[in-house]
Formats: C-alpha cells, structure tokens, sequence
C-alpha cells in the first residue's frame, strides 16, 4: 500500500529504538499504541497516526507526519514525527532517585538475616522521615 509503512521499521527509522528488534519487542509487548489500539509489529501506519510508546513509567507520543522505510540521522527525524508528548511525561526523566547506601566492610560477607532487618528498619525510618519531602526538613529550621 503506497504511503505506509510497518510500526517496527517506523519507530527504529525515526530513531524511538535502537534497533529493530526492540521496536518489535516493544509491540509485542504492548508498550506501542496507534490512535488508541494496541498493535502488532507489521502493523501498517499513515501520516496523521498518533502512536504512544511506553518506555518505562513514561509514555512518548509522536504524530506521523510522513512514512520512510530507512532510518534517518536524528535532525531529519523533525520532518518525519512530530513529537506529542506532554511536559507532565517528561519531567519524569528529572525526577529525582533517592538511594541510601550502608557500607559494609570488604570480606564481611552477606549479612545475616539480624543485619538484614535492622537496615530495613533504617531504610523505612529513613523513608517516614523524609516522606514529605526534603522542604519539611526546612520548615523545622525555622521555627
């Protein structure tokens, strides 16, 4: 069919996935949308689709703008997909990850089930803590 091309090739020719085979896998796997409907890999798509892939907690929209068959380098991709997706969704990539580490001495081995429930303990006060954010810390400074 003139003007169309598979899902899979689309998503790796416009750069959405390193390869092929991961834009496959991500249709297989339910993580790509096209106007609402999930797909399979050699579903054919058309300029004015929008598809939504799921990568993580976070889902990019994009607007076909026209179909190709080869990839394409990344400042061409602008002529191909239009790029849909909602601040809200990409501020998650900024959120911040919160890690707590405990150092525990070279050749001391797994710890026990004891030392395992006591960091967990840590770990969850730790957690209640600060649950509210690093801007309760601040407001007790104050007072």
């Amino acid at each position: 069919m003139a003007g169309t091309t598979r899902i899979d090739k689309y998503l790796w020719a416009i750069r959405v996935f390193k390869t092929r085979t991961d834009a496959t896998d991500a249709c297989k796997g339910n993580k790509v949308t096209v106007n609402g409907a999930d797909i399979k890999p050699s579903k054919e798509i058309k300029a004015g689709d929008v598809i939504v892939v799921r990568k993580g907690a976070i889902h990019f929209t994009y607007k076909v703008l026209a179909t190709l068959e080869k990839r394409v380098g990344a400042k061409d991709v602008t002529n191909y997909a239009e790029n849909l997706t909602p601040e809200s969704e990409l501020a998650k990539l900024h959120a911040p990850v919160e890690t707590f580490f405990v150092k525990r001495d070279r050749g001391a081995g797994r710890p026990t089930k004891k030392e395992r429930r006591q960091m967990d303990g840590l770990y969850s006060d730790f957690s209640a803590e600060f649950a509210g954010g690093w801007d309760d810390v601040d407001d007790e400074d104050d007072e």
